[in-house]
C-alpha cells in the first residue's frame, strides 16, 4: 500500500460519504445496528469524566485528567479506525473498500441533519410563531431562547448554520482529505469532546480546557476554508454579495469571542446583507459579543430560507471541489 493509494482512498471516501450524508443522512438500518459515532465517543467520555473529574480533587489533577482522557479518546478513535481502513484496503481493490468506508464515514458529517435541524426553526417561526420557533431553536443552540423575539430567533438559527458549517461539514472534510476515515474520526472525537466538556463554568473549566483549545486549533483551517465555500456560493446566488462576504470577514471576524465561529459568521452575515453576533444570553452566563456586517438585524423567516440556499450551494461545492481534486489525482 503507498502513499498515493492513501489519498486517493481519502478522496474516495470524502467524495461518496458526503454525497451518501447530502442525499439521505446517516442510513437508518446502519444507525438501527451499530449506533452513532458521536453515541459511543460521548458515553466513554462521560465515564471517563465521572471518574476523573470529582469535586474534591485538586484543580491540576483534574487538568490533567481531562488532558489524558481526550487523548485516549484519540488514541482509541484513530487506533480503531485506521485498523478498519487498512484492513479494507488489504482485503479488497482500494476502490471497493474507499465505498464501503464512506457508508461508514457518513456518520462523520452532518449536512443533511444541520439543514433539517435549522429549517424546522423558519418553519415553526412562519407557520406556528415564536414559541414553536423558540422550541425548534432550543434543539441546536445552548443560548436562552425565551427573550428571543422574531429576529432573534432567525439570527440565532443562521449563525448556528454558519458555525456549523465549519465545525460539522467542513472540517471532518478537511481532516478526512488528508489522513482518511482515522482523520475523521479524530476531529469527530475532538469536537464531540469539545461540545460536552469545554465548558467555562465550574465543573469543566479545568476538566475540559485541554478539549476546548485543542478544538480550537483543530478548527482553525476549516473555520477559513469554509469562507472560501460560501463566497463560492454567494456568486452564484442571486442577490447575495461575494464582495461584502469577504468585507465583513476581514473586518469583522476577528471581532468574535471565538478564533474561528466568526469566519463562518461574517461571510454570511456579508453575503447576505444581514446583522450577526451581537449580545446574547446563554443559559448560564450573558456573552456581549460584537456584531458582524451591516445589514438587517431582523431577520426574518425568508432570510433563514436565504442562508439555508447559501449553505446548500456551499456544501455542493466543496463536494465537487473534492470530487475534482479525486479525478485529478487518480490514473486515467
Amino acid at each position: 500500500m503507498t502513499i498515493a493509494l492513501w489519498f486517493e482512498t481519502n478522496l474516495l471516501i470524502l467524495v461518496a460519504a458526503l454525497a451518501i450524508e447530502a442525499a439521505s443522512g446517516y442510513p437508518k438500518p446502519l444507525f438501527a445496528r451499530l449506533g452513532h459515532p458521536v453515541v459511543w465517543i460521548g458515553g466513554l467520555l462521560e465515564r471517563m469524566e465521572r471518574r476523573w473529574n470529582r469535586p474534591t480533587l485538586p484543580e491540576r489533577r483534574r487538568r490533567l485528567n481531562g488532558a489524558w482522557s481526550v487523548l485516549l479518546l484519540l488514541v482509541l478513535s484513530a487506533g480503531a479506525t485506521a485498523v478498519v481502513q487498512i484492513a479494507a484496503l488489504l482485503l479488497v481493490p482500494w476502490w471497493l473498500a474507499g465505498l464501503a468506508l464512506a457508508v461508514l464515514g457518513s456518520s462523520l458529517f452532518a449536512q443533511r441533519s444541520l439543514h433539517e435541524h435549522v429549517a424546522a426553526v423558519g418553519e415553526g417561526l412562519a407557520e406556528s410563531g415564536l414559541s414553536e420557533g423558540r422550541v425548534r431553536l432550543g434543539r441546536i443552540v445552548g443560548r436562552d431562547t425565551e427573550a428571543l423575539d422574531q429576529a432573534g430567533i432567525g439570527r440565532a438559527a443562521i449563525e448556528s448554520l454558519a458555525e456549523n458549517f465549519s465545525d460539522a461539514v467542513v472540517a471532518p472534510a478537511l481532516w478526512c482529505a488528508v489522513f482518511g476515515l482515522p482523520g475523521a474520526a479524530l476531529y469527530k472525537a475532538v469536537n464531540t469532546a469539545d461540545s460536552m466538556i469545554g465548558h467555562d463554568n465550574a465543573r469543566y473549566r479545568d476538566f475540559g480546557r485541554f478539549a476546548a483549545r485543542l478544538d480550537d486549533v483543530v478548527n482553525l483551517p476549516a473555520s477559513r476554508l469554509s469562507v472560501l465555500w460560501v463566497v463560492l456560493a454567494a456568486v452564484a446566488i442571486r442577490g447575495a454579495s461575494p464582495r461584502g462576504a469577504l468585507k465583513t470577514v476581514r473586518r469583522d471576524a476577528a471581532l468574535h469571542r471565538s478564533p474561528n465561529a466568526g469566519w463562518p459568521e461574517a461571510a454570511t452575515a456579508g453575503a447576505l446583507d444581514l446583522r450577526l453576533g451581537g449580545p446574547r444570553q446563554y443559559r448560564d452566563r450573558f456573552v456581549d459579543d460584537a456584531w458582524m456586517g451591516d445589514g438587517r438585524a431582523q431577520v426574518t423567516p425568508e432570510d433563514i430560507g436565504r442562508a439555508l440556499r447559501l449553505y446548500r450551494l456551499a456544501c455542493a461545492i466543496q463536494i465537487a471541489a473534492a470530487a475534482l481534486l479525486f479525478l485529478s489525482i487518480v490514473p486515467g
